[in-house]
């Protein structure tokens, strides 16, 4: 008896060998097929429980925004070269292409410079390269946003509260559809995906308007506050150097002083100008003689001609290109649509600068308004003035060339 006791204890681990092996082959089965289907097979053979098989959910983290709202992105690259606090731009450069090779985001360097998706860089003109190391989405570009998509362009002063209140939206779901925090921030140009149940509710963009456009924003860094028990506004206010005032307009807070724990808030600070320079060579020099000659056939004080020298940088780097954001063409990135004349018109620097100076046409039958019809220009910076002239959707971005249009006055006038 004993003996085939100890028989049966000698067999038994060679018949639960046999016995595991279809187990053992069905394991290797599924480590051979796609990961895809690894959790139902997994499940048939037994290998583990339905709640064990599930296949695991990846969370998503949300990236900071450029150009769209349906922000799609590829890998960043493996390598690239630190950057520099500066960078010269050289025949053939792009900004898209500047940020790849630095291991910047795209809208980081627009940011940095005070551009828009629509603006132009030129060989010698001089970049400001975001500071710190390179993140995994430095090299990260976005997708067009789907046509069939309403969304909303940024402008500047506008706030996710305020988007949302515009379109009688709720702040979560226009933070959700966006991959937005509450401590996310936006950027002038950005385009903001609207979950609206019926796109075309979208509200059309403002007609221009026949009178001088507001003065503009002074140039502003923007951080994002999150509210801590018992802070209150004006002690907040006081923390960062605005007013309450300030606070409630950034944040469309409709005047109320309540603000809650966890409420995140947008604080807009105002920063030193940084002026940029640009050599001229003989397209620009050319151009930037003909917007001095003809002031001064116009009477126009130096102020008036620094002012027109400076927008005709920003806006074309002084080149009479024959393309731009919608219809925009020439010196002065003038649109045929908005009343600016005819395409040969803005293409000519001559009446081009004519027209910032003096209007084109008459402003109350489509005509357009020009410097010296600005009440009151002389008083308003150079960043107002442009602004009130040209309507930028980047009105803070003129006073970075006062300098060097000044130096250019005082070579060529």
């Amino acid at each position: 008896m004993a003996s085939e006791t100890e028989q049966i204890r000698r067999d038994s681990p060679a018949r639960a060998d046999a016995s595991d092996r279809p187990r053992r082959r069905g394991i290797r089965a599924v480590l051979s097929v796609p990961l895809a289907i690894v959790s139902t097979v997994a499940v048939t053979l037994g290998i583990a429980h339905p709640a064990e098989a599930a296949t695991p959910q990846v969370k998503r983290h949300a990236k900071a925004k450029a150009q769209g709202s349906a922000v799609h992105r590829t890998a960043a690259v493996a390598a690239v070269a630190p950057a520099p606090a500066e960078y010269v731009v050289a025949e053939g450069d792009t900004v898209s292409g500047i940020a790849e090779r630095f291991g910047l985001a795209t809208a980081e360097v627009l940011a940095a410079n005070g551009l828009g998706w629509s603006s132009l860089i030129f060989a010698g003109q001089r970049l400001a390269l975001p500071a710190g190391a390179p993140g995994a989405d430095a090299a990260i570009a976005p997708l067009p946003v789907a046509p069939e998509i309403a969304r909303h362009v940024v402008v500047e002063g506008d706030t996710i509260g305020g988007i949302a209140a515009r379109y009688g939206l709720d702040v979560a779901s226009v933070l959700s559809a966006n991959g937005l925090g509450p401590s996310s921030l936006i950027f002038p140009g950005e385009a903001i995906v609207l979950p609206l149940t019926d796109p075309s509710a979208v509200a059309p963009e403002p007609v221009p308007r026949s009178g001088p456009a507001p003065p503009a924003p002074a140039p502003a860094s923007v951080e994002a506050h999150v509210v801590v028990e018992g802070e209150t506004l004006i002690a907040i206010a006081d923390r960062y150097g605005v007013t309450v005032a300030e606070l409630d307009a950034n944040n469309g807070l409709g005047g109320s002083n309540v603000i809650l724990p966890g409420q995140s808030l947008v604080v807009r600070r105002p920063t030193p100008v940084v002026s940029v320079t640009m050599p001229l060579d003989d397209e620009t020099r050319a151009n930037a003689r003909i917007v001095i000659d003809v002031g001064r056939a116009l009477g126009v004080p130096d102020q008036g001609i620094v002012i027109a020298l400076a927008a005709a940088a920003q806006e074309s780097g002084l080149r009479n290109v024959h393309h731009g954001d919608l219809d925009s063409l020439g010196l002065f990135q003038q649109r045929p649509s908005q009343g600016w004349g005819a395409p040969h018109e803005v293409l000519d620097p001559v009446q081009a600068a004519t027209a910032f100076y003096v209007g084109h046409g008459e402003p109350g039958a489509g005509g357009t308004l020009g410097l010296l019809d600005i009440p009151g220009w002389e008083s308003l910076s150079v960043t107002q003035a442009a602004q009130a002239v040209q309507r930028s959707a980047h009105p803070d971005h003129y006073a970075k060339w006062e300098t060097q249009a000044r130096a250019w006055l005082s070579e060529l006038g």
